[in-house]
């Protein structure tokens, strides 16, 4: 068989699926609440009573990446154990008690003509998501999909190919037991890289196309998708430490930032800390970030005050180092830190630690991300700590959902007019 005739074969095999997702996601769109609830319940019955089959293929998958080299933080985002496992049915039970968003009525008023003029929330139809390492991703896709009235189609990476398999046999099982369509999820069963680019490239079978992964993934899904794409590029996260901070909030949210886990999208990637401040906090903060491995790369008044610290290069200040590496800039005050978000940022995620209202308010109104914080970890920017029950994924992209993407950014809205045999003149 030719790579011609493998890519045609995927290709063929892809649109089947989009044929399958399209007439799933018209059921979908009129499923009751309490059905998808049903089926969300079900799928969570289905992971718990598979927990052993889940963990036996994840190890394989875990082998297998050993054995192809892959670094500790991809096999840290492939792993699934019992604890995930459990985060995964509690996203699933999360999500089901959360409130539909589909069908919502908004601002219904009366026109001068009489008709009465609203905006209804509805599903956005066939959704693709194509991501990599994190088996639960497709746990979180599946669940945000089916509440929010979508069907899915999911490319996870090679690597986590027999842990997704095996999760999207608990997921088609749950959806038989509910009587909704099992083609409203599906997972793509080839690791073959020419999946990809046929599926970014269907716009007759899907609505929007939603990118996990790393950089390359990202860019080429931006590059070449004829599809609309809900991504984020970078998550090169900030926190700066004013000089009104409260020392111990300060060291608390800022080893929590960066250590809670490296290879998270929401993990602090720079360290920006006001003059003032720098001598009493860098030093202790060092220390706690050097007790655990992180190596710390500063400019050269950080390096002034921590002579140990590996000299920081122009580069490193827009790295996304998703591993235990720190960069770490001293500036004058909370202007010059902005100024540095607004350079280097990636639009992702910025927090401030102060004491000062004023500041907090300014730092709030005027730096331009996706997520921003006043005295509290980065580590928050996720679905599950907003409220959301799981995120597709993060948007920075300046469209009807930014920041976290759950069920309403699976939604659109659409214009609805109540009439009773109104005609304009």
């Amino acid at each position: 068989m030719t790579t011609t005739d493998t890519a045609d074969q995927i290709r063929t095999q892809l649109g089947q699926m989009g044929q399958a997702a399209r007439a799933a996601a018209r059921l979908m769109a009129r499923a009751s609440t309490a059905a998808k609830n049903r089926a969300l319940r079900a799928i969570a019955t289905q992971i718990e009573a598979q927990r052993a089959q889940l963990i036996k293929a994840n190890i394989r998958d875990m082998q297998a990446g050993r054995a192809q080299g892959l670094d500790a933080a991809l096999l840290d985002r492939l792993e699934l154990d019992n604890p995930r496992i459990d985060a995964m049915i509690a996203g699933l039970l999360q999500v089901a008690d959360l409130p539909d968003p589909v069908g919502e009525i908004e601002n219904l008023r009366y026109r001068p003509s009489g008709i009465q003029v609203g905006r209804m929330r509805v599903p956005l139809g066939v959704v693709g998501i194509i991501y990599e390492s994190r088996p639960n991703v497709t746990i979180d896709a599946a669940s945000l999909c089916l509440k929010s009235g979508n069907a899915t189609i999911l490319r996870g990476g090679s690597e986590a190919l027999h842990s997704n398999q095996a999760i999207a046999a608990c997921i088609v099982a749950g959806l038989r037991a509910s009587d909704l369509p099992e083609t409203a999820v599906q997972v793509v069963g080839t690791s073959d890289r020419a999946a990809v680019g046929a599926l970014i490239t269907m716009p007759e079978y899907l609505d929007v196309i939603v990118p996990r992964g790393g950089t390359g993934l990202i860019e080429r899904v931006s590059r070449e998708a004829s599809v609309p794409v809900i991504k984020h590029l970078h998550g090169v996260c900030h926190v700066y430490i004013d000089d009104r901070a409260d020392p111990k909030k300060a060291f608390d949210i800022a080893l929590n930032a960066k250590t809670r886990r490296y290879g998270v999208c929401n993990a602090m990637e720079t360290l920006l800390v006001a003059e003032g401040i720098a001598a009493e906090i860098l030093p202790d903060l060092a220390a706690a970030f050097e007790s655990r491995g992180v190596e710390l790369r500063g400019c050269e008044r950080t390096r002034e005050i921590l002579p140990r610290c590996l000299a920081v290069m122009e580069a490193d200040w827009t790295e996304e180092y998703l591993a235990p590496i720190l960069s770490i800039r001293v500036v004058t005050d909370m202007e010059a830190a902005m100024a540095h978000i607004a350079r280097y940022g990636s639009g992702h995620t910025d927090a401030i630690v102060t004491e000062d209202y004023s500041r907090s308010r300014r730092f709030l109104t005027e730096v331009d991300s996706s997520s921003v914080m006043v005295n509290a970890s980065t580590g928050f920017a996720d679905g599950y700590e907003y409220g959301l029950g799981a995120e597709i994924g993060i948007s920075t992209d300046k469209i009807h959902a930014r920041g976290p993407v759950g069920l309403e950014g699976l939604t659109s809205r659409k214009w609805i007019v109540l009439g009773n045999g109104h005609i304009r003149q």
